[in-house]
């Protein structure tokens, strides 16, 4: 399996609005055929020193092997994302795991 963890920093934590925006584009990336498996969400409520909850949203994607994530990589679906949500974010950190 191909396990791509993206996590995101809004721009505006504030703004209610961008953060629907971003989450609905984040959401949109499930319908991807490529995507074995699709979890979004938000930082849990555990507090630990070894915890980093700065982000306000993830997603985990899980593939059956790294040509599905490239697949994904290009899919219409996903550039149409980044083309309308980059805006929103001022960080992104990926970590993409092989299992």
């Amino acid at each position: 399996m191909f396990i791509h963890n993206v996590f995101f920093w809004l721009k505006d934590k504030s703004n209610d609005a961008d953060r629907a925006a971003l989450l609905k584009g984040i959401e949109s990336l499930k319908s991807i055929e490529s995507v074995h498996t699709a979890y979004v969400g938000t930082p849990a409520g555990t507090n630990r020193p070894v915890i980093d909850a700065s982000y306000d949203f993830a997603e985990i994607l899980v593939f059956e092997d790294e040509a599905a994530h490239d697949v994904y990589q290009i899919h219409p679906i996903h550039t149409k994302f980044v083309e309308d949500c980059a805006h929103l974010w001022e960080k992104v950190v990926i970590y993409d795991v092989e299992a």
